[in-house]
């Protein structure tokens, strides 16, 4: 691997003798589904995208946003082509077209960028909630192959994960906080909030009260300020289900109460009971 591929949690990015691609091989690692039927988790689509941009335009990221349009399986090698139709003085506009061969899996559009500005301030403020070795790990199903999940340490601060969604109860808010990070110890950068990002379907279940999650149409990632921190503090909401579709957001909070992003996603809505 060349020296200037970009390092996210998860996935090897390599750079090619074309500054404009780059590959990524599909492992179990950066996979979810059901066993035998795994696929890339589409939040590792939307980190890689967002790492081909900002390697080929030498600038960090700013907002993208990814649509899903079909799956890549394990054992198969995603091409990430790169275009940047805009380079401007502080800010650049590309684009990012995912695909294994000819079957097109993420489009993707950024700005990507930063202004010689001072000016810092939020008026979101993190949830008054327990630290992470205070809250349980979020339940999951017992599975004996790899997947994507293996590699997270997930804890629930507030919400219903697992056995508990199934009451049939309507949360009264639609609200989780959920504590995230790598196990394996790799730095929390734009790509690792971008996978963490596609956590929002997980949010469905406890918002309906039915063991269920949703399949994204899409993701949108906005990186305020990216700093050191251990755990993000994932602060989700689903705002409604209507028509089989359901529409949430996320805030991304450092531990010390940083606002590092913002998220939302429009997502099928599935029901496994």
């Amino acid at each position: 691997m060349s020296d200037n591929s970009p390092k996210s949690a998860f996935f090897d990015l390599k750079a090619t003798h074309n500054p404009n691609r780059w590959t990524l091989e599909v492992t179990p690692s950066v996979c979810v589904g059901p066993p035998r039927n795994l696929f890339m988790f589409g939040g590792v689509g939307l980190a890689a995208s967002i790492k081909a941009m900002e390697g080929t335009t030498g600038r960090r990221v700013i907002w993208a946003a990814a649509q899903y349009l079909s799956f890549a399986r394990p054992g198969s090698i995603v091409d990430v082509d790169v275009e940047v139709p805009v380079t401007g003085r502080f800010n650049s506009q590309a684009r990012s077209r995912a695909h294994v061969g000819d079957q097109e899996i993420i489009t993707a559009s950024a700005a990507l960028g930063e202004r010689p500005d001072d000016l810092s301030e939020q008026w979101a403020t993190m949830p008054d909630v327990p630290k992470p070795e205070d809250c349980p790990p979020m339940e999951r199903a017992q599975r004996h192959d790899e997947e994507l999940h293996d590699h997270m340490e997930l804890r629930v601060a507030k919400g219903r994960y697992g056995e508990a969604r199934k009451d049939g109860q309507m949360s009264d808010d639609g609200e989780v906080y959920l504590w995230a990070r790598p196990k394996d110890g790799r730095v929390i950068d734009s790509g690792m909030l971008a996978i963490i990002a596609d956590f929002i379907p997980s949010a469905v279940g406890n918002a309906i009260g039915k063991n269920a999650g949703g399949n994204s149409l899409d993701n949108t990632i906005r990186i305020r300020h990216v700093v050191p921190t251990d755990w993000v503090l994932c602060d989700t909401k689903i705002h409604g289900v209507h028509g089989g579709f359901a529409h949430g957001r996320m805030l991304q909070f450092s531990q010390d109460g940083e606002l590092m992003a913002t998220a939302s996603q429009s997502m099928i809505v599935r029901v496994h009971d």
